[in-house]
Protein backbone atom coordinates (compact mmCIF):
# COMPACT_ATOMS: atom_id res chain seq x y z
CA UNK A 1 0.00 0.00 0.00
CA UNK A 2 2.77 2.64 0.87
CA UNK A 3 4.23 1.75 -2.67
CA UNK A 4 0.86 2.17 -4.17
CA UNK A 5 -0.33 5.75 -3.49
CA UNK A 6 2.36 8.02 -4.33
CA UNK A 7 2.20 6.72 -7.41
CA UNK A 8 -1.39 6.96 -7.52
CA UNK A 9 -1.40 10.65 -6.19
CA UNK A 10 1.26 11.15 -9.03
CA UNK A 11 -0.84 9.99 -11.67
CA UNK A 12 -4.07 12.15 -10.74
CA UNK A 13 -1.61 14.92 -10.51
CA UNK A 14 -0.61 14.37 -14.31
CA UNK A 15 -4.02 14.14 -15.22
CA UNK A 16 -5.01 17.34 -12.80
CA UNK A 17 -7.64 16.15 -10.62
CA UNK A 18 -8.55 17.45 -7.35
CA UNK A 19 -10.50 15.28 -6.01
CA UNK A 20 -12.68 17.75 -3.66
CA UNK A 21 -16.00 17.06 -1.18
CA UNK A 22 -19.06 18.85 -2.01
CA UNK A 23 -18.60 22.45 -2.28
CA UNK A 24 -20.78 25.59 -1.59
CA UNK A 25 -22.97 26.96 -4.04
CA UNK A 26 -20.47 30.64 -4.05
CA UNK A 27 -18.51 27.77 -6.28
CA UNK A 28 -20.84 28.07 -9.59
CA UNK A 29 -19.82 26.61 -12.82
CA UNK A 30 -20.04 29.99 -14.13
CA UNK A 31 -16.43 30.93 -13.20
CA UNK A 32 -14.93 28.32 -15.58
CA UNK A 33 -15.87 28.08 -19.17
CA UNK A 34 -15.57 24.45 -18.87
CA UNK A 35 -13.40 22.30 -21.14
CA UNK A 36 -13.95 19.17 -23.05
CA UNK A 37 -13.04 15.76 -21.11
CA UNK A 38 -12.84 11.57 -21.06
CA UNK A 39 -14.80 9.29 -18.70
CA UNK A 40 -14.52 5.87 -18.65
CA UNK A 41 -17.55 3.70 -16.77
CA UNK A 42 -17.61 0.20 -16.34
CA UNK A 43 -20.32 -1.21 -14.59
CA UNK A 44 -20.38 -3.37 -11.25
CA UNK A 45 -17.38 -4.32 -9.62
CA UNK A 46 -17.33 -6.54 -6.31
CA UNK A 47 -13.53 -6.74 -5.02
CA UNK A 48 -14.17 -9.58 -2.88
CA UNK A 49 -16.57 -11.48 -0.52
CA UNK A 50 -16.94 -14.55 1.56
CA UNK A 51 -17.90 -16.11 -1.79
CA UNK A 52 -14.39 -15.99 -2.95
CA UNK A 53 -11.24 -13.54 -1.95
CA UNK A 54 -9.01 -12.25 -4.97
CA UNK A 55 -5.10 -12.99 -4.54
CA UNK A 56 -3.26 -9.69 -3.50
CA UNK A 57 -6.14 -8.07 -2.04
CA UNK A 58 -7.24 -7.74 -5.44
CA UNK A 59 -4.32 -5.62 -7.44
CA UNK A 60 -4.34 -7.27 -10.37
CA UNK A 61 -8.32 -7.70 -10.93
CA UNK A 62 -8.98 -5.44 -13.39
CA UNK A 63 -5.16 -5.41 -15.07
CA UNK A 64 -6.60 -6.58 -18.35
CA UNK A 65 -8.41 -3.84 -18.52
CA UNK A 66 -5.56 -1.10 -16.47
CA UNK A 67 -4.82 0.35 -19.21
CA UNK A 68 -8.05 2.09 -20.95
CA UNK A 69 -8.86 2.75 -17.20
CA UNK A 70 -5.79 4.93 -16.73
CA UNK A 71 -5.78 6.75 -19.64
CA UNK A 72 -9.23 8.62 -19.15
CA UNK A 73 -9.31 11.72 -17.35
CA UNK A 74 -12.31 10.08 -15.21
CA UNK A 75 -12.66 6.54 -14.71
CA UNK A 76 -15.82 5.35 -12.71
CA UNK A 77 -17.44 1.94 -11.90
CA UNK A 78 -20.13 0.60 -9.73
CA UNK A 79 -19.34 -1.04 -6.18
CA UNK A 80 -21.66 -3.18 -5.38
CA UNK A 81 -20.42 -4.32 -1.76
CA UNK A 82 -18.75 -3.15 1.22
CA UNK A 83 -14.75 -2.74 2.34
CA UNK A 84 -13.92 -3.08 5.44
CA UNK A 85 -14.36 -5.63 8.29
CA UNK A 86 -17.45 -4.75 10.76
CA UNK A 87 -20.79 -3.85 11.04
CA UNK A 88 -23.92 -6.38 11.09
CA UNK A 89 -24.97 -8.41 7.87
CA UNK A 90 -28.29 -8.18 6.62
CA UNK A 91 -28.76 -11.91 5.79
CA UNK A 92 -29.47 -13.59 9.08
CA UNK A 93 -29.34 -17.09 9.66
CA UNK A 94 -30.51 -19.68 7.56
CA UNK A 95 -31.55 -16.82 5.04
CA UNK A 96 -31.71 -18.15 1.55
CA UNK A 97 -31.44 -16.07 -1.84
CA UNK A 98 -29.75 -13.25 0.27
CA UNK A 99 -26.42 -12.21 -0.38
CA UNK A 100 -24.19 -9.75 1.51
CA UNK A 101 -20.65 -8.56 0.42
CA UNK A 102 -17.66 -7.56 2.40
CA UNK A 103 -14.12 -7.51 1.70
CA UNK A 104 -10.85 -6.20 3.89
CA UNK A 105 -10.22 -2.84 3.85
CA UNK A 106 -7.19 -3.73 1.91
CA UNK A 107 -9.14 -4.07 -1.05
CA UNK A 108 -9.64 -0.99 -2.08
CA UNK A 109 -6.71 -2.05 -4.16
CA UNK A 110 -8.27 -3.65 -6.30
CA UNK A 111 -9.85 -0.71 -7.61
CA UNK A 112 -6.90 1.93 -6.57
CA UNK A 113 -4.66 -0.13 -8.96
CA UNK A 114 -6.02 0.53 -12.48
CA UNK A 115 -7.04 4.48 -11.88
CA UNK A 116 -10.63 4.27 -10.16
CA UNK A 117 -11.71 8.18 -9.56
CA UNK A 118 -15.16 7.56 -8.85
CA UNK A 119 -17.78 4.96 -7.25
CA UNK A 120 -21.35 4.76 -6.94
CA UNK A 121 -22.47 3.65 -3.76
CA UNK A 122 -26.42 3.94 -4.77
CA UNK A 123 -27.36 0.15 -4.66
CA UNK A 124 -28.82 -2.67 -3.26
CA UNK A 125 -25.13 -3.97 -1.69
CA UNK A 126 -23.76 -0.83 -0.23
CA UNK A 127 -25.32 -1.46 3.01
CA UNK A 128 -24.57 -4.93 2.92
CA UNK A 129 -23.34 -4.55 6.64
CA UNK A 130 -25.31 -1.68 7.68
CA UNK A 131 -24.43 2.21 8.16
CA UNK A 132 -21.08 0.76 9.66
CA UNK A 133 -20.18 -1.18 6.66
CA UNK A 134 -20.99 2.06 4.53
CA UNK A 135 -19.00 3.82 6.91
CA UNK A 136 -15.99 1.79 6.92
CA UNK A 137 -15.94 1.59 3.05
CA UNK A 138 -15.38 5.23 2.41
CA UNK A 139 -12.74 5.05 5.42
CA UNK A 140 -11.12 2.15 2.93
CA UNK A 141 -11.51 4.49 -0.73
CA UNK A 142 -10.16 7.71 0.97
CA UNK A 143 -6.35 6.96 1.37
CA UNK A 144 -6.30 6.19 -2.55
CA UNK A 145 -8.22 9.75 -3.29
CA UNK A 146 -11.09 7.49 -4.71
CA UNK A 147 -14.66 9.38 -4.09
CA UNK A 148 -17.87 8.07 -3.15
CA UNK A 149 -21.20 9.07 -4.38
CA UNK A 150 -24.81 7.98 -4.17
CA UNK A 151 -26.33 9.11 -0.52
CA UNK A 152 -29.15 11.07 0.39
CA UNK A 153 -28.70 14.51 -0.82
CA UNK A 154 -25.01 13.73 -2.00
CA UNK A 155 -23.33 15.86 -4.62
CA UNK A 156 -19.16 14.70 -5.30
CA UNK A 157 -17.42 17.10 -7.32
CA UNK A 158 -14.58 16.11 -9.45
CA UNK A 159 -12.72 19.45 -10.62
CA UNK A 160 -10.41 19.24 -13.57
CA UNK A 161 -8.25 21.88 -15.26
CA UNK A 162 -10.79 24.14 -16.52
CA UNK A 163 -14.23 22.17 -15.31
CA UNK A 164 -16.16 21.12 -12.51
CA UNK A 165 -17.83 17.59 -12.80
CA UNK A 166 -20.85 16.93 -10.70
CA UNK A 167 -21.71 13.15 -9.75
CA UNK A 168 -25.08 12.10 -7.94
CA UNK A 169 -26.58 8.32 -7.72
CA UNK A 170 -29.91 7.13 -7.36
CA UNK A 171 -31.71 3.80 -6.45
CA UNK A 172 -34.71 2.46 -4.63
CA UNK A 173 -32.97 2.31 -0.88
CA UNK A 174 -33.53 4.61 2.06
CA UNK A 175 -29.17 5.32 1.98
CA UNK A 176 -29.67 6.88 -1.85
CA UNK A 177 -30.73 9.43 -3.87
CA UNK A 178 -34.40 8.44 -4.30
CA UNK A 179 -34.63 7.26 -8.29
CA UNK A 180 -38.52 6.29 -8.06
CA UNK A 181 -39.17 10.15 -6.59
CA UNK A 182 -38.78 12.23 -9.95
CA UNK A 183 -39.33 15.56 -7.94
CA UNK A 184 -36.51 14.75 -5.79
CA UNK A 185 -34.54 13.48 -9.00
CA UNK A 186 -35.29 16.70 -10.75
CA UNK A 187 -34.20 18.94 -7.87
CA UNK A 188 -30.73 17.54 -7.16
CA UNK A 189 -29.78 16.88 -10.27
CA UNK A 190 -30.65 20.62 -10.69
CA UNK A 191 -28.34 21.94 -8.20
CA UNK A 192 -25.57 20.27 -8.78
CA UNK A 193 -25.76 21.64 -12.20
CA UNK A 194 -26.10 25.19 -10.75
CA UNK A 195 -22.25 24.01 -9.31
CA UNK A 196 -20.50 22.43 -12.16
CA UNK A 197 -20.27 22.69 -15.95
CA UNK A 198 -21.05 18.51 -16.49
CA UNK A 199 -23.64 16.38 -14.23
CA UNK A 200 -23.00 12.33 -14.04
CA UNK A 201 -26.20 10.64 -13.06
CA UNK A 202 -25.40 7.09 -11.39
CA UNK A 203 -28.50 5.00 -11.65
CA UNK A 204 -28.98 1.44 -10.57
CA UNK A 205 -32.08 -0.06 -11.60
CA UNK A 206 -33.98 -2.24 -13.70
CA UNK A 207 -35.06 -6.52 -13.39
CA UNK A 208 -32.03 -8.59 -12.94
CA UNK A 209 -30.50 -11.11 -15.43
CA UNK A 210 -30.05 -12.16 -19.24
CA UNK A 211 -33.58 -12.16 -19.85
CA UNK A 212 -34.11 -8.28 -19.05
CA UNK A 213 -31.45 -7.02 -21.85
CA UNK A 214 -34.14 -4.39 -22.98
CA UNK A 215 -35.01 -1.96 -21.16
CA UNK A 216 -38.93 -0.83 -20.43
CA UNK A 217 -40.99 2.46 -20.27
CA UNK A 218 -42.28 0.93 -17.24
CA UNK A 219 -41.43 0.19 -13.23
CA UNK A 220 -39.33 -2.66 -12.59
CA UNK A 221 -39.52 -4.76 -10.48
CA UNK A 222 -36.20 -7.42 -8.61
CA UNK A 223 -36.64 -9.68 -5.39
CA UNK A 224 -39.79 -8.09 -4.28
CA UNK A 225 -38.27 -4.71 -4.49
CA UNK A 226 -40.12 -1.63 -6.92
CA UNK A 227 -36.62 -0.11 -8.52
CA UNK A 228 -38.67 2.79 -10.86
CA UNK A 229 -39.07 3.37 -14.42
CA UNK A 230 -34.97 3.28 -15.58
CA UNK A 231 -36.13 5.72 -19.13
CA UNK A 232 -38.21 7.62 -16.68
CA UNK A 233 -35.61 9.14 -14.92
CA UNK A 234 -32.94 9.20 -17.04
CA UNK A 235 -35.02 11.46 -19.01
CA UNK A 236 -35.83 13.24 -16.21
CA UNK A 237 -32.55 13.65 -14.71
CA UNK A 238 -31.57 15.05 -18.49
CA UNK A 239 -34.02 17.13 -18.64
CA UNK A 240 -33.04 18.86 -15.00
CA UNK A 241 -29.69 19.24 -16.44
CA UNK A 242 -27.49 15.51 -16.28
CA UNK A 243 -24.90 15.39 -19.08
CA UNK A 244 -24.39 11.63 -18.73
CA UNK A 245 -26.69 9.03 -17.11
CA UNK A 246 -24.68 5.44 -16.24
CA UNK A 247 -26.89 2.47 -15.38
CA UNK A 248 -26.40 -0.72 -13.31
CA UNK A 249 -28.65 -3.13 -11.29
CA UNK A 250 -29.73 -6.08 -14.21
CA UNK A 251 -26.40 -7.62 -14.36
CA UNK A 252 -26.27 -7.71 -17.73
CA UNK A 253 -25.86 -5.57 -20.82
CA UNK A 254 -29.00 -2.83 -21.82
CA UNK A 255 -28.89 -0.54 -24.50
CA UNK A 256 -27.66 2.75 -25.23
CA UNK A 257 -29.59 5.93 -25.50
CA UNK A 258 -28.64 9.35 -26.97
CA UNK A 259 -31.39 11.96 -25.69
CA UNK A 260 -30.82 15.63 -25.87
CA UNK A 261 -27.68 15.32 -27.46
CA UNK A 262 -26.93 13.57 -23.84
CA UNK A 263 -25.63 9.95 -23.61
CA UNK A 264 -27.59 7.59 -21.33
CA UNK A 265 -25.89 3.91 -21.00
CA UNK A 266 -28.60 1.80 -19.15
CA UNK A 267 -26.56 -0.81 -18.26
CA UNK A 268 -22.61 -2.66 -18.51
CA UNK A 269 -23.59 -5.56 -16.94
CA UNK A 270 -20.44 -7.03 -14.74
CA UNK A 271 -17.47 -5.53 -14.41
CA UNK A 272 -15.34 -7.53 -12.34
CA UNK A 273 -15.74 -9.94 -9.27
CA UNK A 274 -14.56 -13.12 -7.70
CA UNK A 275 -17.23 -16.25 -7.38
CA UNK A 276 -19.65 -14.02 -6.58
CA UNK A 277 -21.31 -12.92 -10.03
CA UNK A 278 -23.67 -15.79 -12.48
CA UNK A 279 -21.49 -16.46 -15.25
CA UNK A 280 -23.67 -18.24 -17.59
CA UNK A 281 -23.99 -17.14 -21.04
CA UNK A 282 -24.93 -14.02 -21.76
CA UNK A 283 -23.69 -12.49 -18.22
CA UNK A 284 -20.16 -13.15 -19.14
CA UNK A 285 -20.20 -10.51 -20.88
CA UNK A 286 -18.96 -6.86 -20.15
CA UNK A 287 -17.88 -3.78 -21.73
CA UNK A 288 -16.22 -0.45 -21.03
CA UNK A 289 -17.45 2.57 -22.20
CA UNK A 290 -15.75 5.96 -23.29
CA UNK A 291 -17.13 8.94 -24.00
CA UNK A 292 -16.07 12.32 -25.01
CA UNK A 293 -17.95 15.12 -23.23
CA UNK A 294 -17.90 18.49 -24.28
CA UNK A 295 -17.35 21.50 -22.87
CA UNK A 296 -20.98 22.25 -22.71
CA UNK A 297 -21.87 18.76 -21.42
CA UNK A 298 -22.88 17.16 -24.77
CA UNK A 299 -21.82 13.88 -26.30
CA UNK A 300 -19.18 14.37 -28.39
CA UNK A 301 -17.41 11.52 -29.10
CA UNK A 302 -17.12 7.67 -27.83
CA UNK A 303 -15.72 4.06 -28.08
CA UNK A 304 -17.08 0.57 -26.53
CA UNK A 305 -14.97 -2.26 -25.85
CA UNK A 306 -16.44 -5.60 -25.74
CA UNK A 307 -14.99 -7.84 -22.74
CA UNK A 308 -16.27 -10.95 -21.60
CA UNK A 309 -15.74 -12.38 -17.56
CA UNK A 310 -13.22 -15.93 -17.60
CA UNK A 311 -12.08 -17.55 -14.89
CA UNK A 312 -13.53 -16.56 -11.41
CA UNK A 313 -15.20 -13.59 -12.88
CA UNK A 314 -12.35 -11.51 -14.52
CA UNK A 315 -12.73 -8.88 -17.32
CA UNK A 316 -10.65 -9.45 -20.69
CA UNK A 317 -11.11 -7.76 -23.65
CA UNK A 318 -13.48 -9.82 -26.30
CA UNK A 319 -11.94 -9.68 -30.07
CA UNK A 320 -15.20 -11.56 -30.89
CA UNK A 321 -17.20 -8.26 -30.44
CA UNK A 322 -20.34 -10.26 -29.05
CA UNK A 323 -21.32 -7.85 -26.23
CA UNK A 324 -20.86 -4.71 -28.83
CA UNK A 325 -23.21 -6.78 -30.97
CA UNK A 326 -26.15 -7.15 -28.56
CA UNK A 327 -26.09 -3.35 -27.40
CA UNK A 328 -26.10 -2.29 -30.81
CA UNK A 329 -29.22 -4.71 -31.34
CA UNK A 330 -30.88 -3.90 -27.88
CA UNK A 331 -30.44 -0.17 -28.53
CA UNK A 332 -31.96 -0.10 -32.08
CA UNK A 333 -34.80 -2.12 -30.86
CA UNK A 334 -35.29 -0.06 -27.71
CA UNK A 335 -35.08 3.52 -28.68
CA UNK A 336 -35.01 3.43 -32.43
CA UNK A 337 -33.46 7.08 -33.95
CA UNK A 338 -32.03 7.61 -30.80
CA UNK A 339 -30.16 3.80 -30.11
CA UNK A 340 -26.82 5.01 -30.36
CA UNK A 341 -25.28 2.56 -33.33
CA UNK A 342 -21.74 0.69 -32.11
CA UNK A 343 -19.65 0.33 -35.40
CA UNK A 344 -17.29 -2.68 -36.35
CA UNK A 345 -13.93 -0.86 -34.46
CA UNK A 346 -16.59 -0.07 -31.75
CA UNK A 347 -16.81 3.81 -32.33
CA UNK A 348 -20.28 5.13 -30.88
CA UNK A 349 -22.65 7.13 -33.61
CA UNK A 350 -26.00 8.60 -33.62
CA UNK A 351 -28.12 6.50 -36.10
Amino acid sequence: MARTLPSRLRAAAVLGLALAAALPASAAAGASPGQTFTLTWGGDVTPGSSYGEPPDSGRTLLAGIADQLRSADIAAVNLEGTLGLGGSAKCGAGATDCFAFQAPAANALALAEPGIDVVNTANNHAYDYGPTGARLTRAALRPFGIRATGGPDEITYVDLPRARVAFVGFAAYPWAGPIRRLGAVRALVARAARNANVVVAFAHAGAEGAGHSHTPDADEEAFGELRGNPRAFAHAAVDAGADLVLGSGPHGLRGIELYKHRLIAYSLGNLAGWKNFNLSGATALSGLLRVRVTANGAFGAGTFTSLRLTGPGIPQPDPSGASARLVDRVSREDFGARGVHIGADGALAAR
